[in-house]
């Protein structure tokens, strides 16, 4: 298991590449908001699609990563912004993890 400044170090080190990613792709920072917006809470790819106004399609892309058009190692999830949950049978619920809400939240700031 990690410690904990082992994980602090490391969220230093990709800090300015999540910046960058969020900055580059309308959607993933859209659903890094929403999900920050209804944290604790957690939500599933339609919801998210329906809220931020894209296709579901695209919500996994940014969030997972699909082939070309969304980089994997650029996804939510491998940038340690989103985290997956079983929600149950095939249903996947994503929220913000706390790297993800500091994040957000510099951002916000900065506007």
């Amino acid at each position: 298991m990690r410690s904990e400044s082992y994980i602090s170090e490391s969220n230093n080190y990709v800090r300015p590449l999540v910046i960058r990613s969020l900055r580059r792709s309308n959607v993933r920072k859209k659903i890094a908001e929403y999900l920050f917006d209804i944290s604790p809470s957690c939500s599933y790819t339609s919801e998210i699609a329906y809220n931020i106004k894209t296709t579901p399609t695209n919500v996994i892309g940014a969030i997972r990563g699909m082939s070309s058009r969304y980089r994997e190692e650029e996804s939510l999830v491998n940038l340690n912004i989103v985290e997956e949950k079983n929600g149950g049978k095939n249903i996947r619920l994503y929220g913000i993890t706390d790297f993800g809400r500091e994040i957000i939240k510099e951002m916000q700031q900065e506007k």
